[in-house]
């Protein structure tokens, strides 16, 4: 026979748990809730043969309810300790930071701290016959601790990249606004994430390499087109027209967007748009002739 007792105040954890132990498979298993002087407990009776089993269930319900319960708190204490000096607005981005790196990859990072969980209370219900729920979470899962202060890292890192971002792209947008225009109109063609600058005329425009002409200096790639955003920035037209010629609008044209504002308009479906398709197609067409 194995007994285990549950110790907690927490009325909401105290029913999350009498609600699990409703399932578990097993037979032979017997559970109440009593109230004593400093903690609600509850009490579960194994009188069966498969004490591994029964004690790998109730491992898994408890590592269940510390990330479902618990988890968001944690993070936000991880925050708070490691990262203080953001405010409240910021310390909220990087909490749904965490939320977004866990979703983006649910399966992995899930298993990873379940299995973290679960071992540790296996470990601990296999030699104890009581635990203290709140103070084993707050003091006897350091990995899970671990694992969790490395996703919110990587949140912290995401944030100060889209900061940056969003600062030196309102940098540049000022830049813009306060500049006279040199030129009426630009047509940029973007294919296979390279572009083509045309002037108003259709006539090709050659694309400054530069470096002492150039409007931005950054740590921060935000494209491969870099020499054509300074192109832009040196020549700061009216109006620029982005013929699109495989229907993707990628980060570089997001950027663009953010920069040029209403200057920008793009177009997937002009004149220039179905010649540089057609010569595209052609391009295609005779690369797979000659294989």
């Amino acid at each position: 026979m194995k007994s285990i007792c549950i110790k907690t105040n927490n009325s909401h954890m105290l029913d999350y748990l009498l609600n699990e132990l409703k399932y578990i498979d097993l037979e032979f298993i017997c559970f109440s809730s009593n109230e004593f002087k400093n903690y609600k407990n509850i009490i579960i009776h194994y009188q069966g043969d498969k004490i591994d089993e029964f004690l790998d269930q109730i491992s898994s319900i408890l590592s269940y309810l510390v990330i479902d319960e618990f988890e968001e708190n944690i993070l936000k204490r991880i925050i708070f300790k490691n990262f203080f000096y953001f405010n409240e607005l910021e310390k909220q981005k990087i909490l749904e930071n965490c939320f977004s790196i866990s979703a983006d990859d649910f399966s992995d990072i899930f298993n990873k701290k379940f299995n973290c969980l679960k071992e540790c209370f296996y470990n601990y219900l296999n030699n104890h016959k009581s635990i203290v729920l709140c103070g084993f979470i707050n003091f006897r899962l350091t990995k899970y601790y671990e694992i969790l202060e490395e996703i919110v890292d990587e949140a912290v890192n995401i944030f100060i990249v889209e900061k940056e971002y969003l600062e030196f792209i309102s940098l540049l947008r000022l830049y813009v606004n306060s500049q006279k225009s040199e030129v009426n109109v630009i047509h940029i063609v973007y294919t296979d994430k390279n572009a083509i600058l045309l002037d108003e005329n259709k006539n090709i425009i050659n694309i400054s390499d530069d470096i002492s002409k150039v409007k931005y200096l950054s740590d921060i790639s935000f494209s491969t087109n870099d020499y054509i955003l300074n192109t832009l920035l040196n020549l700061l037209p009216k109006e620029i027209y982005v013929h699109i010629t495989q229907n993707c609008i990628d980060e570089f044209i997001n950027t663009l967007s953010l920069i040029f504002e209403n200057r920008l308009k793009i177009c997937n479906d002009c004149n220039i748009c179905r010649l540089y398709k057609k010569n595209n197609n052609v391009k295609k067409s005779s690369i797979s002739q000659t294989k």
